[in-house]
Order: structure tokens, then C-alpha cells, then sequence
């Protein structure tokens, strides 16, 4: 009778992992993961490496720049995967396009408030979402963060 009913438990439990093995993972960010769907999304924007290396990337309306960074592998951190808990995500914005930004919310200033090497054209990318009036907009990524979490330690997207 225990063989019977193990036997009936692992077929059952054998269609539950059926239907959750076709169920997509998502990223967070997702959307930022998927390519433009016409050269009309096109968004073009340079990110400059701590080493003042600069990486062009290719982004779309709608993008945020934080998730934007993980999909080119840019290392902007983003430790709390934008929910204005850190400052990880801190960059400075060339100054031609801080009048494009909306003015940042009290819970922004609140957390950068907490970044090192704050600057006046500093702000959070995690806040920052692309649209065709910031074509070309570079963003400076600060000499280092800091993350509440471990010293050396490099979160992976996910």
C-alpha cells in the first residue's frame, strides 16, 4: 500500500514540475533585456567605465538605465534592484541632459544623499528611464559605491 501511494505522490508531483518547467524565468528588468522592435525605439547612450573607458550602447524607450547597464554587462551595481534602498546605482549625468531628467524624488536625494563623491549632476540610474530627448546622453560611473552588504562583494543580475 506505501509503494502505491509513493508511486501516486511522484506521478503527481511529476505533472506539477511539468508545468512549472515550461513557465519562463524572468529577470528583473526583463524589459531592458529585449531588443528595440523598430529603429524608432532607438536610444543611444555611452556609459564611462571608472577607467574612462567608454561603452556605447544601444538602448529603446522605456529602458532604465540600471537594468539597461546589467544587460551590457556595465558594472553598475544596483544592490537593492531599484527600489530606493542604496546608492549602488549612483552616476553622473553630462550635464547637457539634466534639464531632460525629471526632477528627482525626495526618496533619490534621501539615498544619494548616502553615495560617495556626490556631485551636482549626480543621480541614480535605477531612476533614470530612456526616452528619444536623451539620444547621446553620457552617463560617468563614480569612483566607487558604497554597498551595505559585503566589501569586494559583486552582486550578479538576476
Amino acid at each position: 500500500m506505501l509503494l502505491v501511494r509513493l508511486a501516486q505522490q511522484s506521478r503527481l508531483t511529476k505533472k506539477i514540475l511539468d508545468k512549472f518547467s515550461a513557465i519562463q524565468i524572468r529577470k528583473h528588468g526583463e524589459y531592458e533585456w529585449q531588443d528595440p522592435k523598430s529603429e524608432d525605439e532607438i536610444v543611444n547612450i555611452t556609459y564611462v567605465l571608472k577607467d574612462g573607458i567608454k561603452e556605447k550602447v544601444r538602448g529603446k524607450v522605456g529602458d532604465n538605465i540600471l537594468y539597461l547597464a546589467h544587460r551590457y554587462k556595465i558594472p553598475l551595481e544596483g544592490a537593492c534592484e531599484a527600489s530606493l534602498a542604496c546608492s549602488t546605482c549612483h552616476v553622473y549625468v553630462d550635464t547637457k541632459f539634466l534639464d531632460k531628467l525629471p526632477e528627482p524624488k525626495e526618496e533619490e536625494e534621501d539615498m544619494l544623499d548616502l553615495a560617495p563623491f556626490l556631485k551636482s549632476n549626480s543621480r541614480l540610474g535605477c531612476q533614470i528611464i530612456l526616452n528619444k530627448e536623451l539620444e547621446g546622453m553620457e552617463l560617468t560611473l563614480p569612483q566607487a559605491t558604497r554597498n551595505f552588504y559585503i566589501d569586494g562583494h559583486v552582486p550578479e543580475p538576476h
